[in-house]
């Protein structure tokens, strides 16, 4: 079995397909249900954030556990599968892991080092886990890829030239706001007023960004007044900024008084509408200006908003094509330099777990001759005593394991090199084990460089393969 990883995201597609495809919260479990239904899945995890959705499967064959993540996908999104197939981009197997270990460092996100996708990958983790949808397999793939991503933040300054989409929002807004001087010291926030839409993990990083930068009064927006009591009690105890929760019914009256409003829902459909912002200004002070950060996917603010006089929207297309959102050289180079450790040791790992069953076998297979033997001389010397019989048995079974010590000990040093499962085959081979017996212990992910090359079967003439911010082939 081998993990196949399906993905779409802000390198592969613009922003309205981002949309179609986006997985909410509710779509997660009836998604999953439906990948496990398939005959050549057996685990799935997905990975939704603001600008990706990847679906992590493990398959017991590429071609039909694609054709079924594919189809699944397109139906959910309602694009046609060829449209679909010409933003996607296809890892299998060694591919799909190095790929994960990239975007849980930072490195494949829209803003090089953010921290926050180590939280998406965990909560992706932890809701396929309790639908029963990650196994052993996964469950060692997204186990050791959040361990690579707090080693990549804290051995690196990957983050430090901006930690989240948020962080590159306020600069722009803040450019705005000071009417783009030329002197900026920085402090236009200071003392300004924020409404914050959503009170997720982005509502929460919004909340601390905001306060970080000077604004005054906060206040929190979302469908739950409880959750925006609960962010805005955050913001009061952690920050020390002034802040209010009201739910949506409050939005209009709370986006009157606001100069920057921040909004990260996850909501399919318009969250702030066109009629919301007319409002908002009409019961505002005279030439009010007011910056509106559109970071949901779906957008959560109607497009129409961005015509109106004095509101400057900021959504993620623009966020695209920001070159503050890339991290420093050094720091980028030395972040993928673990992430090629890492994939070693992890791939290392992989191949002796899959020797483990094999060494087991063998190892049963003596033990199993040494009983037979043990019975025949006991049928062939039947006077033999109680104490000598103990003796022959133990220099028996002693000199079985010196014999295998050697060769089991080295197989499994082998193994952990590239093309080791060639030793197990051998042993399997020269000592005639049947292939169920090595199967005993539970196979972990296979290794197999398949992923480029499989992978432009699904999306003609669009090679993916990890490129640096430039997109130079890294």
């Amino acid at each position: 079995m081998s993990v196949l990883l399906v993905g779409i995201s802000h390198r592969s597609a613009p922003v309205a397909v981002l949309e179609k495809v986006a997985v909410t919260e509710d779509d997660r479990p009836k998604l999953t249900d439906r990948m496990l239904e398939s005959q050549h899945i057996s685990e799935a995890m997905i990975v939704s954030t603001c600008n990706r959705v990847e679906i992590y499967a493990v398959v017991d064959a590429f071609h039909g556990g694609l054709a079924d993540v594919g189809e699944l996908l397109a139906r959910h999104s309602g694009l046609p599968l060829p449209d679909l197939t010409r933003h996607a981009y296809v890892r299998y197997s060694e591919a799909a892991a190095e790929h994960l270990f990239a975007v849980a460092s930072g490195l494949d996100s829209m803003v090089v080092g953010e921290q926050q996708v180590l939280g998406q990958i965990r909560a992706a983790y932890a809701a396929a886990d309790a639908q029963q949808a990650a196994g052993r397999t996964l469950h060692e793939l997204a186990q050791h890829a959040l361990r690579v991503g707090k080693r990549v933040h804290s051995e690196t300054g990957i983050d430090r030239a901006g930690a989240s989409v948020v962080s590159v929002a306020l600069d722009r807004a803040r450019a705005v706001l000071g009417h783009r001087a030329a002197d900026s010291d920085g402090s236009e926030l200071v003392g300004r007023t924020a409404v914050v839409v959503g009170a997720g993990a982005m509502g929460g990083l919004a909340v601390a960004h905001l306060a970080r930068a000077g604004v005054e009064r906060i206040t929190i927006v979302n469908r739950s007044l409880e959750r925006a009591r609960r962010l805005a009690r955050t913001a009061i105890d952690m920050h020390g900024v002034h802040a209010a929760a009201t739910d949506l019914s409050g939005l209009v009256a709370a986006m009157a008084d606001a100069d920057i409003v921040i909004t990260s829902t996850g909501a399919v459909g318009a969250v702030v509408s066109l009629a919301d912002a007319h409002r908002a200004l009409n019961a505002s002070r005279a030439g009010h200006q007011m910056v509106v950060c559109d970071l949901g996917l779906p957008r959560d603010v109607d497009p129409a908003v961005a015509g109106l006089p004095d509101v400057t929207v900021i959504d993620m297309e623009t966020l695209q094509r920001d070159p503050s959102a890339v991290a420093a050289a050094a720091d980028t180079s030395a972040a993928r330099a673990i992430v090629a450790e890492e994939l070693t040791k992890f791939l290392a790992g992989q191949r002796m777990a899959e020797v483990t069953p094999t060494v087991a076998a063998l190892r049963q297979r003596a033990a199993d001759v040494v009983e037979a033997e043990l019975m025949r001389l006991e049928s062939k010397l039947p006077g033999l005593g109680d104490p000598e019989r103990e003796e022959v048995a133990r220099t028996v079974r002693r000199v079985v394991d010196k014999l295998l010590h050697a060769p089991t000990v080295r197989v499994k040093q082998l193994a952990s090199t590239p093309g080791g499962g060639s030793y197990a085959e051998a042993l399997r081979e020269l000592f005639e084990l049947k292939p169920g017996a090595a199967q005993a212990v539970a196979a972990p992910m296979e290794i197999a460089a398949l992923g480029g090359e499989l992978a432009d079967d699904f999306t003609p003439g669009h090679q993916h393969h990890f490129t640096d911010e430039q997109g130079q082939h890294a």
